[in-house]
């Protein structure tokens, strides 16, 4: 497998660039607290954030988040090797993938992607396209492979181990890099079933050149996280799989592009299905609605082409300045690849 012997990078703005204040919906830049302050002291009064001790307070929050991103690829580096010494999984076989995992109908459409005599349009036609354009959602893995996932991952929230958080926007998950998912599991899913899917459905984003991704499940409860506001992912294609367990509403809603102004934009609800993926360009605005009861996993897949973002960073909107990652990092390499690139949309 071609990426395990290339370096992965961070771009330096990870360190600085949107970062989520959950109290008031709010995603910032944070320089400096004479910066900070300049940009973000009215906006936080008009969100009842009023007092000198308040904005203080959301200061040392915003330092803390800086200072975790800054030691993340040394910090998730100790937590996978004390997971590998010290963690006994449920289901080790769950680990490496295999075919008898997948739902078949899904092997089908991965077969029709391989032959060379698949089309875009063909393929549209093997899906189910949903009312957000170029969204579709397709079965990924059947049932008893999800209730297996899911024993395996409540194990090891059970467990003495040190955990690490998705993001700063989903609290509760896991993320499947560190448990030791991706070699044999993520790799071989994306190289082998998703990228034939992703290089006829989204080749103007990289569908053809994925090389890295970012793999994590996030958990959705009544005294946890609720729902996920409007965002886009640092990716540039995404599957977003539901794993269960029972739970009403909490659809997803899609608006346009990142680049389209939200008040220029008509959202439109998906719902989301057990053990059926949704399929997105990364860089399409989404979000996710409260579920009114029960509990919801979802394992979110974020895949990246290092040739797209080597030209242009899509969290901070320049060519990417480039800090030492741990494993896939953010899916930057040093090197330039040989194929002509293409502009992000």
């Amino acid at each position: 497998m071609e990426s395990e012997n290339r370096r992965f990078f961070y771009c330096s703005c990870f360190s600085s660039e949107n970062i989520f204040l959950s109290r008031y919906r709010l995603h910032v830049h944070f320089e400096s607290h004479q910066q900070f302050r300049r940009d973000y002291q009215e906006v936080l009064r008009r969100c009842d954030c009023v007092t000198d001790s308040q904005i203080e307070d959301v200061i040392k929050e915003v330092s803390q988040e800086v200072e975790r991103r800054q030691r993340l690829s040394v910090t998730s580096a100790e937590r996978a090797a004390v997971i590998r010494d010290m963690y006994r999984p449920l289901h080790p076989h769950i680990y490496h993938l295999k075919e008898s995992f997948l739902d078949p109908r899904f092997t089908q459409v991965v077969e029709y992607c391989r032959s060379s005599s698949a089309t875009e349009q063909g393929l549209s036609n093997l899906l189910e396209e949903q009312p957000a354009p170029r969204v579709f959602r397709l079965p990924v893995f059947n049932r008893s492979f999800c209730e297996q996932l899911l024993e395996e991952l409540e194990h090891f929230e059970m467990s003495a181990v040190p955990k690490g958080r998705p993001n700063t926007m989903n609290h509760h998950g896991v993320l499947l890099d560190e448990l030791g998912f991706d070699e044999g599991f993520f790799t071989p899913l994306r190289e082998q079933y998703l990228q034939p899917l992703t290089s006829l459905l989204y080749p103007e984003y990289g569908g053809g050149s994925l090389d890295s991704h970012k793999a994590f499940v996030v958990k959705y409860n009544m005294k946890e996280d609720l729902d996920l506001s409007y965002h886009y992912d640092n990716a540039e294609v995404t599957l977003n799989v539901s794993l269960g367990k029972d739970f009403k509403d909490g659809h997803l809603y899609f608006g346009d592009m990142r680049q389209v102004p939200l008040s220029d934009t008509e959202c439109y609800e998906v719902e989301h299905r057990v053990t059926e993926g949704l399929l997105h360009r990364a860089q399409h605005m989404h979000g996710a609605l409260p579920i009114s009861s029960g509990q919801r996993w979802n394992l979110i897949m974020w895949m990246r082409a290092s040739q797209e973002r080597n030209t242009l960073c899509p969290m901070c909107n320049r060519k990417p300045t480039l800090v030492e990652g741990h494993g896939f990092a953010d899916g930057f390499t040093a090197t330039p690849t040989l194929c002509p690139t293409l502009p992000v949309c």
